[in-house]
């Protein structure tokens, strides 16, 4: 028994719910280093408060991957984790930015970094089973184009809430002043916004996509194991087959392992130090100056910075399909991760904060390839029954980077780089470069190109 072929509007909709995602979740990367700074961090701390993120992808994914394989219900398989975590993430977008108005019980930093980490966890409650659910619902000549499409969505959704707040100031005139300890409201109706987008879009895909039943996966297991490299697909009870799954993980997923290791200890790097590094390296202020006019500006700027990154992502995306039938997917990716790792090295040289739209350029085709091409080539190797538990643990590969990069990143500006945390992007860089090189060791099961 074969997949269906689904249409290009089936795909999009089964993707659809995670524009909303990432829209939330770039409103938390272009503005969480930000409002920690307002509420009292200094730069070398601001990884310590990030490390929550990699921590709850640690902890959350492969639980939910694993559930999300064994859970069978009226509302479906992975479902009825995209609404739970958009719900809760809603609620860390809506509070985080307002943690002030809690500080009759603890500091507004502490509060801050407490729905940080409710907006995280519930992230990865949502993000891991739309991974899994392209595996689930497409054939393998789907595989690319389904990721790639998500990858898109993903971009589209990034690109508004990395715009949101400049745009609110910019062209409806909401204030983006702040005082000591307050943070603007520009960004609270941002988050706000963005909570709204985030449980609607979801409601798209939980309404659209039919997901397969537990019989018909089982036929489509038959087929699958002849190009996965998981055999053991016997049935286990217990969230201890997590740690068997993950000592008995398929050649390609260890292989893959270095290149997402190198790829996200770069992107952790520009997410937490961009704000700093941008406002010091092109603005010339004060690393820790958060609380004026000028550094807001520039903290405005990186959200349309982050927001030029991931619109050249979604746009990429549709090529990614294109290219790796012609050159294959791992040239595909090796090739992305070069243009990227050149564009992060670039920002050390640009002459002003609007030379840097070229630098992310060259970041939003490296991310592309990253949200794509390393799901496609994984897809391939594991067995549908195990699809979820798999991308689950193959995030530990995404966060254990971070998890690295989050306790040695802020010591390394402070005591390594002397406060100038422009070369925390040049290490970013650096470590795109460095994942180019291993794709090339990387088995792809059922890559196919087309001369």
């Amino acid at each position: 028994m074969e997949k269906r072929k689904l249409g290009f509007l089936q795909i999009w909709n089964m993707s659809f719910g995670f524009m909303g995602i990432q829209m939330g979740f770039a409103l938390q990367n272009a503005n969480a280093s930000r409002i920690l700074q307002i509420f009292g961090a200094d730069v070398h701390q601001l990884s310590w408060f990030w490390i929550i993120a990699p921590l709850m992808g640690l902890i959350v994914q492969p639980i939910v991957g694993y559930y999300s394989d064994n859970t069978w219900g009226r509302f479906g398989r992975r479902k009825p984790f995209f609404l739970i975590g958009a719900i809760l993430a809603s609620l860390g977008l809506v509070l985080m930015p307002q943690a002030d108005i809690f500080t009759a019980f603890l500091p507004a930093i502490w509060v801050g970094a407490g729905f940080l980490m409710v907006m995280d966890a519930s992230f990865n409650i949502a993000m891991e089973p739309f991974r899994a659910l392209v595996g689930d619902n497409l054939r393998t000549d789907q595989r690319t184009l389904g990721f790639s499409v998500q990858t898109a969505l993903i971009g589209f959704g990034a690109v508004i809430g990395s715009w949101l707040p400049y745009t609110l100031t910019n062209w409806f005139g909401v204030s983006n002043a702040t005082v000591a300890g307050e943070v603007p409201l520009n960004l609270i109706l941002s988050f706000i916004i963005g909570a709204i987008i985030l449980v609607l879009s979801i409601l798209v895909t939980v309404f659209t996509t039919k997901e397969y039943s537990p019989e018909e996966l089982a036929q489509f297991q038959d087929d699958q194991s002849t190009n996965s490299e998981d055999e053991d697909t016997s049935e286990k009870a217990g969230l201890k087959t997590i740690f068997e799954d993950f000592k008995n993980m398929p050649t390609t997923m260890r292989q893959l392992s270095w290149v997402q290791f190198f790829s996200w200890f770069g992107l952790f790097g520009m997410w937490v130090f961009a704000v700093p590094a941008i406002a010091q390296h092109i603005y010339g202020l004060p690393v820790n100056d958060s609380s004026s006019v000028n550094y807001q500006d520039a903290g405005d700027w990186v959200g349309i910075l982050f927001g030029v990154y991931n619109l050249i992502s979604a746009l990429y995306a549709f090529a990614l399909p294109f290219i790796a039938k012609k050159i294959g997917r791992k040239r595909t990716h090796a090739l992305s991760l070069i243009i990227g790792g050149i564009g992060l090295l670039s920002v050390y040289i640009m002459p002003d904060q609007n030379w840097l739209i070229l630098s992310m350029i060259g970041v939003g085709i490296a991310w592309a390839s990253i949200l794509a091409m390393p799901y496609a080539i994984l897809a391939g190797s594991i067995s549908p029954k195990k699809m979820g538990v798999y991308m689950g643990i193959f995030n530990f590969f995404i966060v254990i980077p971070q998890i690295i990069n989050a306790l040695i990143g802020g010591p390394m500006v402070k005591y390594v780089y002397g406060d100038q945390a422009i070369m925390a992007l040049v290490i970013s860089g650096i470590s795109f470069l460095i994942a180019a090189a291993l794709v090339f060791k990387v088995k792809d099961v059922d890559d196919v190109i087309q001369s």
